[in-house]
C-alpha cells in the first residue's frame, strides 16, 4: 500500500536515529587501552576525595544514595 507522510517521517526519524546509534560504536585497540586505563579517564580521579565529598553531601542533605556509604543524615557515622 501507500505509505502516508507522517509515517515517512517516522520511518527517516528512525533510520535517523539508528544511524546515530549504530556511529557510537567503536573497537578499542590493544595499543590503545593504555590511554584509557589511565587516572584522567576516570569518572571521579580521586576516588577518596570523591567518597568523602559523597558523605559531606549525604550527611548535609539528610538523605543517603547509592555510592554504598551507610548512615542517615545525621552526620555522626
Amino acid at each position: 500500500g501507500r505509505v502516508g507522510m507522517s509515517e515517512r517521517k517516522r520511518l527517516g526519524l528512525a533510520a535517523g536515529l539508528l544511524a546515530v546509534f549504530l556511529s557510537g560504536c567503536s573497537t578499542v585497540q590493544p595499543w590503545q587501552r593504555g590511554h584509557l586505563a589511565e587516572p584522567d579517564m576516570a569518572w571521579e580521579p580521586d576516588a577518596l576525595a570523591a567518597a568523602l565529598d559523597d558523605h559531606v553531601y549525604f550527611a548535609k542533605e539528610a538523605s543517603t544514595g547509592g555510592t554504598g556509604l551507610g548512615g542517615g543524615g545525621c552526620g555522626c557515622n
